[in-house]
């Protein structure tokens, strides 16, 4: 078991052992349905909802829901200049999603 793990379980037992672990919000209760959470790395789920919880948003959650937004936008238009003007969006997006993505990536190795 490598020395993060074993502190980490140690760290958990002493809370436990000290009553820290009862009481908590949300104790006794089902854990909230989150099915993208499946989509991503456990520990990245469980640092983005903490952030969500603290009321901060990543740069790349916000770049993601942008880029979902623009993709919606792109569908509802109709006209050629705002398809065209749309699709430039999207690839800012995408391309400025994915630099984050991987900050990320090589920060948490």
């Amino acid at each position: 078991m490598p020395n993060w793990t074993r502190l980490t379980e140690a760290q958990i037992r002493k809370a436990e052992a000290e009553g820290k672990l009862r009481g908590l919000e949300g104790e006794g209760k089902p854990l909230p349905y989150r099915p993208g959470d499946a989509l991503i790395d456990p520990g990245d789920a469980v640092g983005f909802r903490i952030m969500a919880e603290a009321g901060a948003l990543p740069q790349e959650i916000a770049l993601k829901v942008a880029l979902d937004a623009a993709r919606t936008e792109w569908q509802a238009a109709t006209g050629a200049e705002d398809k065209k003007r749309l699709m430039s969006k999207i690839a800012d997006l995408q391309t400025r999603y994915e630099i984050a993505r991987d900050a990320r990536r090589r920060f948490l190795r």
